[in-house]
């Protein structure tokens, strides 16, 4: 599949790094929670840390790498945010067939509601992924707009 002029392959491999530290996070989150570690402890590991951090990170290397622009940024945000939102909406689903809370699904971490619900999975789905994205590749471009007025981008000879 291409995406902006490039293959999904070389997007995953170019956040690998972030993708692989959601993943150990989601699952570390999710895990310690199935396993019945507080609410209050297991919120300190936070996916949403995670790809805060690495949409700073890509904000400024998609520029300073030479691996793309704007197009680009977008394509790595949405990679991104599908594999955190697919780890938690797996804890969802699991809170509505065991008919039992976990991190994803408590009161205290999906709105105040009942989290074990398909109508919030499905937000997760739509709202996670699309404004998600939409809101955190703003936020991305504001920083690449400053990493391209005041960083040099990799040329092939260096």
């Amino acid at each position: 599949m291409i995406i902006f002029g490039k293959p999904l392959s070389e997007y995953v491999a170019f956040a690998k790094i972030f993708l692989v530290l959601i993943v150990i996070v989601g699952v570390a989150r999710l895990g310690l929670s199935l396993a019945g570690v507080e609410n209050a402890t297991v919120k300190w590991l936070s996916i949403s840390v995670v790809t805060l951090i690495g949409l700073v990170y890509y904000s400024i290397r998609v520029h300073t790498s030479g691996f793309g622009s704007y197009k680009q940024l977008l394509a790595l945000i949405v990679v991104q945010s599908i594999v955190a939102q697919a780890i938690i909406i797996v804890g969802i689903v699991i809170a509505i067939f065991t008919n039992r809370d976990n991190i994803f699904s408590a009161p205290e971490y999906s709105g105040g509601g009942d989290g074990k619900t398909w109508l919030h999975a499905g937000a997760h789905l739509v709202f996670g992924v699309i404004v998600g994205s939409l809101v955190a590749w703003l936020i991305g471009s504001i920083i690449l707009f400053v990493t391209k007025k005041v960083a040099p981008r990799e040329t092939a000879a260096a």
